[in-house]
């Protein structure tokens, strides 16, 4: 691509916009890679080659690939919180979750196994573990007792976080049905098995 139809691509918007629109497609890219099927693949070259754009352009919002990493990460960890966040009930939010972290595979690796692989996102999972955590002890209002919400929401997250992570790496095979139904399951159970505090 010549400099002339690069500068072409952004012809006609401000400044912020552009860099905006080349920011969130270094990040679209960054998922690609960090959540490929044979592991992440992800280098400043790489990630601008998938993006289509040079390498001025990533250090225009990157100091370095480690911030790079970081910012694929907690774009989408945001996703899942928003997709999470608008469900109304168990059922839509385990599909809405497999609708963005299966449907889209490489989101779900991001999530479940790029940290795993990723020195720089071991804190960043950490960080982000509560914030899931929270959000599910909040749907649990059948359990009034704050302290028996958190131990039971972060169950409920280890033990989604391992059927996803198993679903995504194939070990579990069952249908998507089959896995949508047993999430919803898992959830109602453990939200009901514990009556209100007295």
């Amino acid at each position: 691509m010549t400099s002339g139809q690069r500068r072409g691509r952004w012809s006609g918007l401000p400044l912020p916009d552009r860099q905006a629109l080349r920011r969130d497609q270094l990040i679209a890219a960054g998922a690609t890679l960090l959540g490929g099927e044979g592991g992440p693949a992800l280098t400043v070259r790489a990630v601008c080659r998938q993006a289509d754009l040079t390498e001025r352009y990533f250090y225009e919002s990157f100091s370095d690939r480690d911030q790079f990493v970081r910012a694929v990460y907690d774009d989408v960890c945001s996703k899942a919180m928003a997709a999470l966040m608008s469900a109304g009930t168990p059922r839509e939010a385990v599909e809405t979750f497999v609708s963005l972290m299966v449907d889209d595979p490489a989101q779900g690796r991001v999530l479940l196994l790029a940290p795993e692989v990723e020195p720089v996102l071991i804190h960043s999972g950490a960080e982000w573990m509560p914030t899931f955590i929270e959000l599910v002890q909040g749907k649990l209002t059948a359990i009034s007792d704050p302290t028996m919400q958190k131990m039971v929401a972060t169950g409920l997250i280890g033990a989604l976080t391992a059927l996803f992570t198993g679903y995504l790496d194939g070990r579990l095979t069952a249908s998507r049905e089959q896995f949508i139904d047993y999430c919803v399951e898992l959830l109602l159970t453990r939200a009901s098995s514990y009556p209100p505090a007295t």
